[in-house]
């Protein structure tokens, strides 16, 4: 730290109860009153240095009986200045400090110590080195930090602004192209550095400093000081990133409701007469609004993290409607980088229905939305094959999306959940964002597990919700077994699943159809070089599995169609499952099993077949058995 050494003589000053003593040998012909204390001093040491005590000095000039008393009240800097300035006049040892000067600075001022009243004053002393304490990072943060004491006078004299713009260069600058003084410089010693003869080092190597390395320092700051140094370090240009850094790192030291109360661990810096106390609810409810305001306005700056931990503290302290709102927009812009366990809010409110503010959440999705119309606007038309076959980014709209999905999953056991809010919220989610509707089912069967007293209207409204025919293998399997269900969705799960297959086989076939005419074309090459029968007898075999598989095809088409016939006839009644269930699953389960016999009396009478034949034959006879099984465990 910056210190500058003035006056010679010893001390010569003793404190006797709150009285200050100059033990001179002269009796004292002047008393100086700053607040409780007295100074019993001479006239003489002090009106030769200050035109405001000569001129005090000089009114009791005409009443010699009587004794001398100034009263300096008002002083700034109060007892402990005018001490350092009493001690100044008469000459004696006193050390000049990034501690002391503002307020000696400030003092001289008031007490008008220039050059007119004797070369090298206090006044242009305290100047030239304030100057000095400017080139030092370190030093220029404990002189602003003792504006505070004296900041009328400060901020009239220009300090706190020089103070300010110091530091707001020195953070913007890279440290390592310059000199300053960094915190901490002073304390540690480089592990790299060799002491050679002499004590010199000249191996010592510089410390390394990430974009963060003033955080810690101005975030003992009072937030008055440290809003304005704030907005001078972004006026200088500094990435708004670092700016965020700083906010974020001052919030949590700050609001202990925000989760990280104070800590000076790991050797942090702590500034002489610096003081952390825990603050009242008011002064955090300022505290927090004054940082909402303070954050960059740069989408996806702030992490969203941080900003939903912002949001509900602002909750607990019911800060402004503004404050919560600027919040609230803030991460809706930016809602696809939240993750859910940050987007469980509790509820707050006076009348508490749900544990979770449903609405809330419900307000950050309609800003996201708001915010991405163009977006939807733009990809509303989507092939739903490529949405199923998962063949699509994760877009925001996407992630956004899922994490709709597993939020209602979350809060969907909440018996007081309203359908009026599942509905609201999942239906806010454009249909083309969810590849797979597998998020929103399961929502939907917590909440129909956790709402058991809901009437089949309302059964359905809520599946209305879901696309049966983006539900993956998995969920569909589940969501035809779920009793749950209305029975309709069932049945529309079942269509489209074994819709599903024939689109599937139709496709193998298209392949297998493609790799025959290839087949017989290497054949007959192979037929003229080698005069070989084996070409010839595989051709046979696979035309007569391509026929196989197109009687196949052919007689599940002929089994959707009438699927879909009985569907349309089909009314809400457990009876009519029973007779639905009989009619069609055990039919297909029946064909299923067929197949097989069929594919296995052909190879007995005719040579090998392919492998690429049988295996889609084998996979399509097993899926068939599995929809048999379903429809089993539905009627028992």
């Amino acid at each position: 730290m910056a210190c500058m050494k003035l006056g010679s003589k010893s001390e010569v000053f003793h404190l006797d109860g709150q009285t200050w003593v100059c033990s001179s040998g002269l009796p004292s012909d002047v008393i100086v009153e700053v607040g409780e204390w007295s100074f019993h001093l001479h006239k003489f040491p002090l009106l030769s240095r200050s035109g405001a005590l000569e001129n005090l000095i000089g009114e009791f000039s005409g009443e010699a009986e009587k004794k001398c008393v100034l009263q300096l009240h008002d002083m700034p800097g109060g007892v402990k200045a005018f001490l350092l300035i009493a001690k100044f006049c008469y000459g004696v040892k006193m050390d000049l400090t990034a501690l002391n000067v503002v307020s000696l600075r400030c003092a001289a001022e008031y007490l008008r110590m220039s050059e007119e009243y004797g070369e090298g004053n206090l006044t242009i002393l305290t100047e030239n080195f304030l100057n000095e304490v400017f080139g030092s990072w370190t030093d220029s943060i404990r002189a602003l930090e003792t504006c505070e004491e004296v900041l009328p006078q400060a901020e009239e004299l220009h300090i706190v602004s020089r103070c300010i713009n110091s530091l707001a260069m020195k953070a913007c600058a890279d440290p390592s192209l310059f000199s300053w003084p960094m915190p901490g410089r002073a304390d540690v010693q480089s592990p790299g550095g060799t002491v050679l003869w002499n004590g010199i080092s000249v191996t010592a190597k510089s410390q390394s400093l990430t974009e963060d390395w003033w955080f810690e320092d101005v975030s003992f700051l009072r937030l008055p000081l440290y809003k304005r140094l704030i907005l001078a370090v972004g006026m200088k240009g500094i990435k708004p990133e670092s700016i965020a850094g700083s906010i974020i790192h001052y919030a949590k030291k700050h609001l202990p409701l925000l989760g990280r109360q104070s800590s000076f661990k790991n050797g942090n810096h702590v500034p002489p007469g610096s003081t952390i106390s825990a603050p009242s609810e008011a002064d955090q409810r300022n505290l927090l609004e004054e940082i909402v305001e303070l954050l960059p306005d740069q989408k996806c700056v702030t992490p969203t993290k941080f900003m939903l931990r912002l949001l509900r503290t602002s909750m607990v302290l019911h800060t402004s409607p503004a404050c919560r709102e600027n919040l609230e927009k803030r991460i809706g812009a930016q809602l696809d980088q939240a993750a859910l366990e940050d987007l469980l809010i509790p509820n707050m409110g006076y009348s508490v229905e749900t544990l979770y503010d449903i609405d809330c959440v419900q307000r950050i999705l309609d800003h996201f939305m708001l915010l991405n119309n163009d977006t939807i606007d733009s990809n509303c038309i989507v092939e739903v094959g490529q949405l199923i076959e998962g063949s699509h980014s994760l877009t925001p709209m996407t992630m956004v999306a899922n994490l709709v999905d597993g939020y209602l999953a979350e809060v969907a056991p909440d018996v007081n959940l309203k359908l009026a809010k599942v509905q609201s919220l999942a239906a806010g989610i454009p249909d083309y964002a969810r590849p797979l509707d597998d998020g929103i089912y399961r929502a939907i069967d917590i909440y129909l597990k956790a709402h058991p007293w809901l009437v089949d209207s309302e059964r359905e409204q809520i599946c209305r919700l879901m696309n049966c025919q983006k539900l993956s293998l998995e969920a569909s399997t589940h969501a035809a077994q779920n009793e749950r269900l209305p029975l309709r969705v069932i049945v529309q799960v079942l269509f489209f699943e074994q819709l599903r297959l024939r689109t599937s086989i139709a496709g193998w076939f298209f392949v297998s159809d493609n790799l025959e005419n290839s087949q017989n074309l290497s054949g007959n090459l192979a037929l003229t070089r080698n005069n070989g029968h084996d070409q010839t007898g595989n051709s046979h075999d696979q035309i007569v599995a391509v026929d196989d598989m197109r009687e196949r095809v052919s007689d599940l088409e002929k089994e959707c169609l009438s699927m879909k016939q009985e569907i349309d006839k089909l009314v809400k009644t457990k009876g009519s499952w029973n007779i639905f269930s009989k009619r069609f699953p055990f039919r297909l389960m029946t064909k299923s099993s067929d197949l097989k016999p069929k594919a296995s009396s052909k190879s007995l009478n005719n040579t090998k077949e392919s492998p690429s034949s049988t295996a889609p034959l084998m996979n399509e006879g097993n899926h068939h058995n599995r929809s048999g099984s379903l429809d089993e465990n539905l009627n028992s």
